[in-house]
């Protein structure tokens, strides 16, 4: 891998990354427009998602420091001064709690994810599976729950939903969005949850493929996956600021449109024999 096409796949992942529209299937997609790259491989895709979440990091630091703070001094023990009912405190717990699924089944199915999940058919599907999912809880979801209001069973239910991401085309911001608007919430409090839960889940994803990677997969190279890394931070700061100020008056229609395009079109290239699964 080139630095060129590194830093275009670097964009790709930033702005997609926070997007209900898998950034995994949209790095394997463009990976293989590219004659000479084909799939980049899981390794390079957890890694630059690391420049997203660093973006995360920096866009909701006051947000995240006051959770981590609330939910510490909230302990039992001689530093407790804030109620265990406090709703910042429970965030810190539902940010545990929701990312122990995807770190089991991660783990669990790592061959699987590797390997068999990574098939363009089965992207394909699951693009327009959970853009239908996502129509219909964004059309009929309630959204009359706030962040606040988010209770510890519901929290470790969007752990479970954005674990479905470990699938490409199911996108993780995706599954956590569609199942928060179908628990009643309000549409910038699923994609608000969306981003907290996804903070530990992707930082913890790519650091481990970054110093378990036995080198038997894809390999694009330090310096290609260090300018991707930037580029999807500088890209992924931009699009948390334009997602946010665009589910706070608009629905999620365009992404749900946007995702069956998109899963017509690979099932297209696929059967024309443009591109091979």
């Amino acid at each position: 891998m080139g630095i060129f096409e590194a830093i275009i796949l670097g964009i790709v992942q930033g702005l997609t990354e926070f997007l209900p529209i898998s950034s995994s299937a949209h790095l394997r997609i463009v990976g293989e427009l590219f004659p000479s790259l084909g799939d980049p491989g899981v390794t390079f895709t957890a890694v630059t998602q690391i420049g997203t979440e660093l973006a995360v990091l920096i866009y909701f630091r006051k947000d995240i420091w006051r959770i981590i703070s609330r939910w510490a001094t909230s302990l039992p023990g001689r530093w407790k001064r804030t109620p265990s009912t406090d709703p910042d405190a429970r965030m810190g717990w539902i940010v545990i709690l929701g990312s122990i699924p995807i770190v089991v089944l991660g783990l669990l199915l790592e061959t699987w994810i590797d390997t068999t999940f990574r098939n363009l058919y089965i992207t394909a599907l699951m693009l327009a599976a959970f853009a239908v999912l996502l129509g219909l809880a964004d059309r009929y979801g309630r959204r009359r729950l706030s962040l606040d209001q988010m209770s510890l069973r519901d929290g470790i239910t969007l752990g479970f939903a954005q674990a479905m991401a470990l699938v490409p085309g199911v996108s993780r911001s995706g599954g956590t969005i569609t199942v928060g608007l179908a628990l009643g919430y309000t549409r910038v409090a699923a994609a608000r949850i969306s981003f907290f839960l996804a903070v530990p889940a992707v930082l913890g994803s790519g650091f481990y493929r970054l110093f378990t990677d036995d080198g038997t997969g894809p390999q694009a190279g330090a310096m290609p996956t260090f300018a991707a890394t930037v580029a999807a931070f500088v890209v992924g700061y931009a699009v948390i600021v334009g997602f946010l100020k665009l589910v706070s008056t608009k629905s999620y229609l365009p992404f749900v449109v946007y995702r069956l395009l998109l899963a017509g079109t690979l099932v297209f290239l696929l059967g024309a024999g443009i591109m091979s699964a």
